[in-house]
């Protein structure tokens, strides 16, 4: 059996590239085992010794238990699965096929691989990661592209975006898209519009002085009624009482 590529991170860190086998000789002492799957399907996952044959994993990182528990205070549950955000899974794509001269490659590899355990574990401590709850009803597929969905509510939502766009743009249809974003993020596509959007306004409220229609429609609401209703609803207040009481502060 072809074995991984390894790149020696660390005496406590070795990443694994690639299909095949782990070297176990190349392993940390009391390893822990995390399993980024082929880094285009968003799940990782600790992984027990007898996996390191397994191939289904084109980036394996063995860490030391001791330096994780050092450098970030805590050990991931060994039974959990997560859900990788978009910027995370777009690092470990960069491992395994980093876009480099091949002599930079491992160079490249080791930076990044830090930089992913680092960003996973803060991700982890912040309770930004989405843990896959039992055996989850979509497929690999459907959470990349649920996922993609995400991205558009976060970095573009001040668009003129509708859950039927969203869907469209995506690759699922509208049903598929709402069941599944609310299995993965416990919340409505629109919920999470919604909330993305009058987040921003409140932090325009505060750091402008731009009329509040503007600011509304500049955060995705056609008309200054609608935009009220739903900041009123959200915040308990409408955003021209929430505006004084921020300048009075």
């Amino acid at each position: 059996m072809p074995s991984k590529h390894p790149v020696i991170v660390s005496p406590e860190m070795t990443t694994f590239i690639g299909r095949g086998a782990c070297d176990r000789m190349l392993l940390p002492p009391d390893a822990l085992l995390l399993g980024f799957g082929d880094v285009g399907e968003p799940v990782v996952r600790t992984l027990a010794f007898r996996e390191l044959e397994g191939e289904e994993h084109l980036l394996v990182f063995a860490v030391s238990r001791s330096a994780c528990r050092r450098l970030f205070g805590d050990l991931p549950d060994p039974d959990a699965r997560w859900y990788l955000p978009s910027d995370l899974r777009a690092l470990g794509q960069s491992i395994v096929a980093p876009d480099c001269d091949a002599a930079a490659t491992d160079t490249l590899r080791l930076a990044r691989s830090i930089e992913l355990l680092c960003q996973f574990f803060a991700a982890l401590r912040a309770g930004d990661l989405v843990a896959v709850e039992g055996q989850p009803s979509l497929t690999e597929s459907d959470i990349a592209r649920i996922a993609a969905a995400r991205r558009i509510v976060d970095t573009r939502w001040h668009e003129k975006w509708t859950i039927d766009d969203i869907a469209k743009s995506c690759g699922l249809n509208r049903d598929k898209l709402t069941r599944g974003f609310r299995e993965l993020y416990q919340c409505g596509v629109a919920e999470a519009l919604s909330e993305r959007r009058l987040r921003q306004a409140r932090q325009m409220l505060a750091a402008s002085d731009l009329p509040v229609g503007s600011i509304g429609y500049r955060c995705g609401y056609l008309n200054n009624a609608s935009f009220t209703r739903a900041f009123s609803r959200r915040f308990g207040m409408a955003p021209t009482a929430m505006r004084r009481v921020g300048v009075a502060a």
